[in-house]
């Protein structure tokens, strides 16, 4: 869904060592990875990250994410609200740890208290608006609207607050900010800084959690409702869906137990055929709940007969596209794992951001669904690459399974998803190889796959043979008899196996290698080069895919050349 933002503009950082700070901070603030960037103007720089002792596990970051949303509330302000006199005026029913603004349909207010105490006060000063000619639902959310029934000014003649950012910025301004940088090392850094969820984002994200999971708290009162996915795995963009699941698992007296002889009591349920039928159950009275009490609420469908039953709806107070599900443990288990692989090397976020960037670019994923390669498999993919260095990067699922202690062990529907979940547990290997060269190299892996006889596993981190005919065959590595890129058809793999070959041969010429001097920053048309060379729309691709033997005949697309005769006209103008 489509929201009007206020998108804050990102100064660019001196050198890379401050923009991989920067982005590793702010990793760490948003999901609790302690992570030390390493200096970049050494050759041989070692881009391994040694996690602190202080690290955190995937699941103490989504407790604490959670008892903070738990403590917030979302207010609809007046567009020139005065900052200063908001938060005097919400301070009388409590200290407040933090307060944010941002534009979605309005402007709205994150305001997060320092006890649940404050809450309480607060809705007790709160009204239910009473509305000529229609008639109110009287549900006590916490997304509020600021009111002036005074004379009191709220504005003071103050412009706007300033609003944090929602969206990402256009593709063709994210290309002239990174054909600024000097090197496509910065350039990848710059996409990930740009590109990345805030600290903030992150905050409303587990808000919309949180007023979603009142509702449902209406039928089951210890029930959470918990983001998944891009959300809180490390690799989410401004402006990607929230995916939630309802989590009935921690609900008390499940595993309570019984004593051997005398009394005991336990509740009288309703019963269901099926662990399926009880989830489409539960989803359509709660999708019911939400469409009919839920504000901001909107568009909701109940989508039960999916594989995945699920309640979609847009949040228009936040901006963001919902679905929910109920007990989705095993997609809880893959965001924890990508977590968990993001947090290791700094390089890994950054690879997979840009990675999945340039394949938006060229509309190798898409938002709609299809038989377009997705965003996870994708994901996978750069982190199979990753096992395959000669160094490893990243270890194999099955030797994190090695590692696990008893407290990760975990079976689901007979699926096996241990994994250790403590970072001061892995070792890794000693390799420096830098972002551009795993860039390159990510190309030219890719774009000489055996896609026709193997698979991808992350499970053993080696190819293997394909169990089916599917053109793209990516093992699930919680569900191995699941392809989770089943959907993409041989059309879709033949255009991203053409455009990693083309990307690698770019990156394989000195005229595409180097900053353009010459155009500088003054003038504001710096040439593309680099990753913002290969972010541009391909020409060759309107005419559509170009079969492999004629690849061969013609290495170099329209685009390419293109390209090269406007940098040897600028070389000849400035000699």
């Amino acid at each position: 869904m489509a929201s009007s933002i206020a998108v804050c503009r990102l100064r660019m950082r001196g050198s890379l060592s401050r923009c991989f700070k920067k982005v590793d901070s702010c990793f760490q603030r948003k999901f609790g990875t302690s992570t030390d960037a390493t200096k970049t103007d050494a050759p041989n720089k070692k881009y391994k990250i040694e996690p602190k002792d202080g690290s955190k596990s995937f699941y103490t970051v989504q407790e604490e994410k959670i008892e903070q949303a738990e403590r917030s509330v979302l207010i609809s302000c007046p567009a020139k609200t005065n900052e200063k006199k908001f938060l005097q005026y919400l301070s009388r029913h409590g200290d407040i740890n933090k307060c944010f603004f941002y534009e979605s349909y309005g402007t709205y207010a994150v305001v997060e208290f320092a006890n649940k105490e404050s809450l309480k006060s607060l809705h007790e000063g709160t009204a239910i608006p009473s509305i000529n000619h229609e008639a109110t639902v009287p549900f006590k959310s916490r997304l509020l609207s600021l009111r002036n029934t005074g004379p009191l000014d709220l504005s003071n003649g103050q412009s706007a607050p300033q609003c944090q950012p929602q969206t990402t910025i256009p593709i063709n301004d994210l290309i002239q900010r990174m054909s600024k940088e000097d090197s496509i090392d910065k350039q990848i850094s710059s996409l990930t800084e740009t590109y990345q969820l805030t600290e903030e984002n992150v905050c409303l994200r587990f808000l919309v959690c949180s007023l979603l999971k009142d509702i449902a708290a209406a039928y089951f009162p210890e029930c959470t409702i918990r983001p998944f996915g891009s959300s809180v795995n490390g690799f989410g963009k401004l402006g990607c869906d929230l995916d939630m699941f309802l989590d009935l698992d921690s609900i008390s007296g499940r595993n309570l137990k019984k004593p051997k002889a005398g009394l005991s009591l336990e509740y009288q349920t309703k019963r269901s055929a099926s662990e399926r039928a009880a989830t489409q159950s539960i989803l359509s009275v709660i999708g019911e709940c939400v469409d009919q009490f839920g504000p901001g609420c909107v568009g909701v469908q109940k989508i039960l007969q999916a594989r995945c039953p699920l309640v979609r709806f847009a949040h228009q107070p936040s901006g963001f596209q919902c679905d929910l599900t109920a007990n989705n443990r095993v997609a809880m288990k893959s965001s924890e794992l990508l977590y968990l692989y993001g947090g290791l090397d700094q390089r890994v976020r950054y690879l997979v951001f840009s990675v999945r960037c340039w394949a938006r670019a060229h509309s190798i994923t898409s938002s709609i669904p299809g038989a377009w390669i997705t965003n996870f498999s994708l994901t996978v993919m750069v982190l199979f690459f990753l096992q395959r260095r000669t160094i490893p990067i990243l270890p194999t699922l099955d030797h994190l399974k090695e590692l696990a202690g008893p407290i990760d062990k975990s079976v689901i529907e007979g699926n096996d998803c241990t994994f250790v979940s403590d970072f001061t547990k892995i070792q890794l290997q000693d390799n420096t190889e830098t972002l551009e060269q795993l860039l390159q190299e990510f190309f030219e892996f890719y774009g000489t796959f055996a896609f026709n006889r193997m698979s991808i596993n992350i499970r053993k981190g080696r190819e293997q043979n394909k169990p089916e005919v599917s053109p793209l065959h990516i093992q699930n590595p919680f569900e191995p008899a699941l392809n989770v890129s089943k959907n993409v058809n041989g059309t879709q793999l033949e255009r991203f196996v053409a455009l990693c070959r083309e990307s690698a041969w770019m990156l394989q010429q000195r005229e595409f290698n180097l900053p353009h001097s010459g155009n500088g920053a003054s003038t504001g048309n710096n040439a593309p080069w680099g990753l913002a060379a290969l972010l541009m729309p391909s020409v060759s691709q309107a005419a559509g895919v170009k079969s492999r033997k004629k690849r061969k005949r013609e290495p170099a697309s329209e685009r390419i050349k293109g390209l090269l005769d406007s940098l040897k006209n600028r070389e000849e103008k400035k000699s």
